[in-house]
């Protein structure tokens, strides 16, 4: 176990970057959503007897332990709802699925619904349903270990609360993130103070590497990240049987302070152990499973297995629509391999940070080995295919999953899909181009889109075809084609109509939360144009304050504008008087590189200055200008230099389009 030397420090952290907004989008002017089609209906109908919905064990096992169910709205201190389940209570009928959700998902979407303060084990609870995550709450000889503190401070404060109100009121010992996704670590603040941990009252534990991979997963790419994130996550969806009914792995997201307390210990190799206020835990590190960093832990003593998100009772993501590096299956499945081996017969009962728990050895093995192999046989069989010279698309309507594996609720598509993730593996291993040269480097969308609208006869022909095979359903045929006509005239009304009511269906019958959110989420975008919401900036102080210098001058080299940045040529000293770092960044031939404890003799301008002077710097509250006036930098050489360095950097715009070609004027509301 490695010390951190780093002062513990909190943040703004990933809603900022992942555009993680709000549970409940409110009351927003929109077109009505369709009724499903008879087609969609009898789609619906047929997977009512692939699989076995009498088994109603999950039902049983999520509602297992419940001590009290707590509040369904949570508010911060300006009494705004961050959190609210009241939405959802459309999903309280245990009637038959309506016809406009595939039944599967609205089977997860019930169990879901799930929430409150729920006893694992002896000394192991969790509150669940307060967020999209689970919180962990281990009991130890004088405190709380907590696990994984949900994404907002005001819903983890409020499950802190329900466990003093139910179990007891003691200090919160140590907190332990499973891995860099900011569902389990942005409610840090709700549980434990800063000062705390700085006064070593309270230890902050995560896998090594935890630090850069919750800023660099998400920051430099964090823009485009937050506005798929609005898609895949439903953000401005109503909640209603034909708009948003879950998010596959909870009910969405809330929207309060997202805080981080930087790590104070990490665990650096699988087997390593640490006692905590009496409580003995052997971890796991699952490193490029479902994040970057991850990692498992056992309690010996309660016989009790966390398994992060390496074992959900859904198929995962090997890759997120909402964008991520790809996610490794063959290692995935490895480690589910080594859980068993290290963990199987020594575990009664086994929690994750999502979903609900599952009890007694046999069943546990039972679903870690299928898992294992629902992930072997994803990587293997598109392997397969692939070496046999099959592209992406072609493998991914050719495999299916065996009935062993995919008769199992807990591997069903509800959240990752096996079409998706088929296709993950294969860019993994090969990359985007299927080696067709005709793929190489094809016309952007919009001008072959108009070049395929005028082979085809024009708009008006394309449509009265692909409103004839509306009909016959085929759905998956009429978004793509009519894309090309939304592509070619972006103002066609009739073309955006007609590619929202495909993507409406489409939608309907998806079983995974994530597909027909995207799918509805462009339907509507069609019908409506872009609905901005408001969301949590990138560039705020507390994101830049936990970032490292080296990751702020990588980040400022995503936003140089390579084009207006030809021909120039600037150097500059960075002296940092608090924590004796020293850095050259330099711009040439176009690019921004870092180099460490060095420093140019040919440098245009030395800058000397605090960290903080950095940070406010960049922070956008300030401007540059004023941050100069201040004093607070000791510049050397022309000051013109550094305005002009940040001159050329490019703000980003969230609200890009995605239905619609990039640039189109877009309707807003």
């Amino acid at each position: 176990m490695r010390r951190n030397s780093h002062r513990p420090q909190y943040v703004f952290w990933a809603a900022a970057v992942l555009g993680f907004r709000i549970l409940l989008p409110g009351a927003l002017p929109a077109a009505e959503p369709k009724p499903a089609t008879a087609i969609t209906r009898a789609a619906n109908e047929r997977y009512l007897a692939q699989m076995p919905f009498a088994d109603e064990a999950d039902f049983a096992d999520a509602r297992r332990g419940l001590i009290a169910e707590g509040i369904a709205t949570i508010r911060d201190a300006r009494g705004r709802a961050v959190w609210d389940l009241s939405g959802y209570a459309f999903l309280n009928d245990a009637g038959a699925p309506p016809e406009s959700v595939h039944p599967g998902l609205w089977r997860m979407a019930r169990l879901n619904m799930s929430r409150g303060l729920f006893q694992v084990t002896d000394r192991v609870y969790q509150v669940r349903g307060y967020d999209l995550s689970n919180i962990g709450f281990i009991v130890g000889d004088t405190g709380y270990i907590v696990i994984d503190p949900l994404v907002s401070s005001e819903t983890a404060k409020a499950a802190l609360e329900l466990v003093y109100e139910h179990v007891g009121k003691k200090p919160v010992v140590a907190i332990i993130y499973s891995h860099s996704h900011v569902d389990h670590f942005g409610g840090s603040l709700g549980v434990a103070a800063e000062a705390e941990v700085r006064a070593g009252r309270v230890r902050v534990i995560a896998s090594e590497g935890f630090r850069e991979h919750a800023v660099s997963e998400n920051v430099m790419a964090g823009n485009a990240m937050t506005r798929r994130s609005t898609y895949m996550y439903g953000t401005v969806l109503p909640l209603s049987p034909r708009g948003k009914v879950d998010d596959g792995i909870g009910k969405g997201i809330s929207s309060g302070r997202v805080t981080a307390l930087v790590p104070t210990e990490y665990v650096t190799a699988t087997g390593q152990e640490l006692t905590i206020d009496g409580v003995k835990i052997v971890f796991q590190l699952t490193k490029g499973t479902e994040a970057p960093t991850e990692m498992n832990f056992y309690f010996p003593q309660f016989k009790a297995l966390c398994m992060a998100d390496n074992c959900l009772h859904v198929m995962h993501n090997l890759y997120t629509p909402r964008g991520a590096e790809i996610r490794d299956a063959k290692a995935w499945s490895a480690f589910l391999n080594e859980t068993v081996e290290l963990y199987g017969d020594k575990t009664d009962v086994m929690f994750a940070g999502h979903h609900w728990p599952r009890w007694t050895s046999a069943r546990i093995v039972d679903m870690l080995k299928k898992q294992r192999d629902l992930y072997k046989y994803i990587h293997d069989q598109t392997l397969r295919l692939a070496n046999q010279g099959y592209t992406p698309a072609e493998i991914a309507e050719q495999i299916a999953l065996p009935d062993e594996l995919a008769r199992e609720w807990y591997n069903r598509g509800n959240y990752g899909t096996l079409r998706h993730n088929i296709k993950a593996v294969y860019q993994k291993y090969i990359g985007w181009f299927d080696g067709n040269p005709a793929n190489l480097d094809p016309l952007p969308a919009q001008e072959s889109a108009r070049k395929y609208v005028e082979f085809m006869g024009g708009a008006p022909a394309v449509l009265e075809k692909a409103r004839a095979s509306f009909a016959k359903g085929e759905y998956r045929w009429v978004s793509q084609v009519v894309n090309h006509v939304v592509f070619a005239e972006p103002d066609n009304r009739d073309a955006r109509e007609l590619q929202a009511d495909a993507l409406e269906q489409l939608g309907y019958q998806a079983e995974s939360a994530s597909w027909r959110n995207f799918y509805l989420a462009g339907a509507r975008e069609l019908r409506d144009g872009i609905t901005k919401v408001a969301t949590p900036q990138g560039r705020n102080p507390d994101m830049i304050r936990v970032m490292t210098v080296e990751m702020i001058f990588d980040y400022l080299a995503v936003r140089l504008n390579g084009t207006k940045a030809r021909g120039k040529k600037l150097v500059f000293n960075w002296n940092f008087t608090d924590t004796k770092e020293q850095y050259v960044l330099s711009l040439e031939n176009c690019a921004l590189t870092v180099l460490t404890g060095k420093q140019a003799a040919d440098a245009d301008v030395t800058l000397t200055l605090a960290r903080t002077a950095l940070d406010e710097m960049l922070s956008g509250g300030t401007s540059l200008v004023t941050v100069l006036a201040s004093g607070r930098i000791k510049v050397q050489g022309e000051t013109r230099k550094l305005v002009e360095l940040f001159s050329l950097l490019d703000d980003f715009d969230i609200w890009f389009n995605i239905v619609t070609p990039h640039g189109h004027k877009r309707k807003s509301v």
